[in-house]
């Protein structure tokens, strides 16, 4: 291995969220970076995004302007009885700054990519990142960097990395073919107004600041989660609708497919009479393609590696996916930084792999447990005596703990220790 620190030039493949995350942390490591987005715009559309301490904590490491992107600070999470909506089981985040340091925070998706890009591409620590659209990668050199896109145009940088989603090109140019299958549910996304259903009279959900949860036990579950804070608390209520794939009308559809409000409210005959007053009135109401995807082997090959839902698609049941791809960033950065880079590339991605892949394969896991039994959420994982309901594995289980009170630092520090001079650090 290199014994000296330099300043890469590094390309982050999709200009999301995680990409964004990516960006800020190498920028803050020193380095150079130019975010690729295949599409004219680098945007978010959509729906509310879970950012837990674990996730908010990089924020502030980073001095993201957080309050620009309006989150609503969690209080609880709330458990509803499936058809009289009373409250089951509640774990309480009143001492939660207290105890993990930051707040949980709940960011409509529009906002926290803007708060992102702000902090990527504007003024402060390191050099500000470059964004280039309408760059479709289609082919990488993983020996010298070098990336081919649609246009016909290339680029050559010392690191590629992909964050391009769950259908990622870069995963397939490393050699990673995903083991999936279709997940026995469906989702449907939809947004309701507070000043909406405010207007009719509706129940007032705003008032809780909590990730709210009907149903849990079984495929079938609503959840709820409010967003958008203004003077008059939070403007929109995000909602997920999950249900058996036999009992609706969703296919395969596409993000852009717009849903029925008749599609939404089918699955639910007997569901809380409150919720389906909100769902009568919902708004830009969109599937989501849920796929099981087995843990691949390895992340980083050559030059490249890949993050974020490109490197670990997993269930929403854990709302951990956009901490997952921040904490990923967040390596980026730390295995780059002056402190532990030495200037080979390809073993610096393998330490990144070595550290994140253990932790995030544990978060797959758990969500995808927690897609049939909220007792597996985190949080609700703590209270396993909930109406008789279990956790499958009490020693295995996911808690509130092992997510907040992880040093990523300290992670590195010992994982790269154990990796020996001249050799990778796949351990």
């Amino acid at each position: 291995m290199a014994n000296a620190w330099r300043q890469l030039d590094i390309a982050v493949i999709g200009g999301g969220i995680g990409g964004l995350a990516a960006a800020i942390s190498l920028r803050r490591a020193g380095h150079q970076v130019t975010m690729y987005e295949r599409n004219d715009f680098a945007g978010e559309t959509g729906a509310s995004i879970s950012c837990a301490a674990n996730g908010t904590r990089w924020l502030h490491e980073w001095d993201v302007n957080v309050a620009e992107g309006r989150p609503v600070i969690l209080r609880k999470l709330i458990n509803h009885d499936w058809k009289s909506g009373d409250w089951d089981n509640v774990y309480d985040l009143g001492d939660y700054e207290e105890r993990w340091g930051h707040v949980y925070n709940m960011f409509h998706r529009v906002d926290m990519h803007q708060m992102l890009m702000n902090t990527a591409m504007g003024e402060g620590e390191g050099v500000p990142a470059r964004l280039v659209v309408n760059h479709k990668c289609v082919d990488i050199d993983l020996a010298t960097g070098t990336i081919s896109f649609d246009n016909g145009r290339t680029a050559k940088h010392d690191a590629v990395v992909g964050a391009d989603g769950v259908g990622s090109a870069v995963r397939k140019i490393i050699g990673i073919v995903p083991d999936k299958t279709i997940s026995t549910s469906t989702c449907l996304h939809a947004n309701v107004p507070t000043a909406r259903a405010r207007e009719l009279g509706l129940e007032d959900y705003s008032l809780n600041s909590g990730i709210e949860y009907w149903g849990g036990q079984g495929i079938s579950k609503i959840v709820l989660s409010p967003c958008k804070i203004s003077e008059n608390g939070p403007e929109v209520l995000s909602y997920y609708c999950f249900f058996p794939r036999e009992k609706g009308t969703i296919g395969d559809e596409g993000w852009n497919y717009e849903a029925t409000v008749e599609e939404l409210l089918a699955p639910y005959p007997d569901l809380d009479e409150k919720v389906l007053a909100h769902l009568r009135v919902s708004e830009d109401i969109r599937p989501w393609r849920l796929w099981v995807h087995k843990p691949y082997e390895y992340w980083a090959r050559g030059r490249a590696c890949i993050m974020g839902d490109a490197a670990h698609p997993m269930m929403p049941d854990q709302s951990q996916g956009a901490c997952m791809a921040i904490e990923d960033a967040a390596a980026l950065g730390i295995v780059f930084s002056k402190k532990h880079f030495r200037g080979d590339v390809e073993d610096t991605l393998k330490l990144y792999e070595a550290v994140r892949k253990p932790r995030a394969t544990r978060v797959q896991e758990a969500s995808k447990r927690a897609r049939e039994n909220i007792t597996e959420r985190i949080g609700f994982s703590s209270n396993t005596t909930h109406k008789g309901y279990r956790v499958a594995d009490e020693k295995n289980k996911l808690t509130i703990e092992e997510m907040n009170g992880y040093d990523m630092h300290e992670d590195v520090k010992v994982k790269a220790k154990a990796a020996l001079p001249g050799e990778r650090a796949s351990l």
